[in-house]
């Protein structure tokens, strides 16, 4: 697939070095502008643990030139099934591997995602070798009718004439745009860790992607890199004052403690965890918002729509924003007109993956069990829905109304 090229080449600032980040930078960069990504840490490594990849995003890597790459990164899951937590008992399966490529044209991907950041690095060297700026920290930015300055925190200003925030939650960006944050606690902690296979026992688990549900707690279970790696998530009801973080280590006690009585799979894996590399973190609510942009500066990615990992989107929403602003911007308007018309068009999907995400986190957590059998029956429409506005959305050739 070939991709617009743009008439009106800009000088982009990117703020962010994570998947949002760096896929707009690629794609901008394939689409004919000059950009720079700036991010605070001094090196990238590895970090975070597992997530989806579905065809909606597997589209734009595709046509980024990515999508070999991911493809032999990733593990394709052959179901999804959703499990009782104490029994095992088997509440719910679906087929997702062979159905999601042949129905969308590219395979349901799970990938580490330092293994998804590091082929866009290695992409974005590719198009663009001095593009990345390590250990520049951004707190803000100034503009004009004419152009965007960023402020880092070493005193230094750059200029450009677009700036984009794709730097997170806590993005300083994101509060100068949008104001005070207004963040409320969902009562969920989540917890990660990843497992190399040969802790173990031999063929554990199929090839599947397993959710683990039971009053107040649910757990999800999939393998990593060729089946080297099992990714565990854990999320539990609870009121503790814990960092909105995903690199803060807790207590291994603790996470095995808040499963406790589940089922030995369950155990299996957690007892076989890092028990120095467990993260715990607090699940934060933000209402979808709809005005990600000033004049100059727009936000994507979780800056702009923060979702819960309730039904993997976040980092595809990320991808989807990448590719649309890419399309937008080739159309050659002004700078605050195409930010205008990006977020005008991306706003309402996003809306409703953030919802969707809000509406499976009530369903996993039903307090009583015969609830939550009814739910998970009724879940099943829920996934099969996905195939009709989630999964075959491609942000490459969707018709750009809105």
């Amino acid at each position: 697939m070939s991709l617009p090229q743009t008439d009106r080449p800009l000088d982009v600032l990117v703020v962010g070095a994570g998947i949002a980040g760096m896929s707009a930078a690629i794609a901008l960069t394939l689409s004919g502008h000059r950009v720079r990504v700036f991010e605070r840490v001094q090196q990238m490594g590895e970090v975070g643990a597992g997530l989806q990849v579905s065809a909606n995003a597997g589209h734009v890597y595709q046509a980024l030139g990515m999508g070999e790459a991911l493809r032999e990164r990733s593990v394709p899951p052959d179901q999804w099934v959703v499990r009782l937590g104490k029994t095992g008992e088997q509440l719910t399966a679906f087929e997702l591997g062979r159905p999601h490529l042949e129905q969308h044209g590219f395979p349901c991907c799970n990938i580490h995602r330092a293994d998804l950041q590091e082929i866009l690095l290695k992409r974005l060297n590719a198009v663009a070798p001095e593009a990345l700026h390590l250990g520049a920290e951004a707190v803000g930015y100034s503009e004009t009718a004419d152009s965007v300055a960023l402020k880092m925190a070493d005193g230094g200003i750059l200029h450009g004439d677009l700036l984009i925030a794709a730097d997170g939650v806590r993005s300083s960006i994101r509060h100068q745009i949008l104001g005070p944050d207004m963040a409320e606690f969902s009562g969920n902690i989540a917890w990660r860790s990843v497992v190399p296979a040969e802790c173990l026992p031999e063929d554990f688990m199929p090839t599947n992607h397993v959710a683990w549900v039971g009053p107040g707690r649910h757990l999800v279970m999939y393998w990593l890199r060729n089946r080297e790696l099992m990714n565990i998530v854990g999320v539990v009801e609870g009121d503790m004052d814990i960092e909105e973080s995903w690199t803060v280590r807790a207590d291994w006690r603790e996470f095995k403690a808040d499963f406790d009585g589940w089922h030995t799979d369950v155990h299996t894996v957690i007892d076989a965890s890092d028990r120095q590399n467990c993260f715990r973190w607090a699940l934060n609510i933000r209402k979808p918002v709809f005005n990600w942009s000033s004049e100059r500066a727009v936000l994507i990615g979780d800056a702009a729509h923060p979702t819960l990992p309730y039904i993997a989107q976040g980092a595809a929403a990320a991808v989807e924003d990448a590719a649309i602003l890419m399309r937008v911007l080739a159309e050659g308007a002004e700078v605050p007109a195409s930010l205008d018309r990006f977020q005008k068009i991306r706003a309402p999907r996003a809306a409703r993956v953030v919802e969707s995400a809000n509406r499976m986190r009530r369903i996993n957590h039903m307090a009583d069990e015969n609830e939550l059998r009814k739910s998970i029956a009724k879940s099943a429409d829920l996934f099969a829905e996905r195939d009709t506005w989630l999964y075959n959305y491609n942000p490459m050739t969707v018709p750009l109304t809105n």
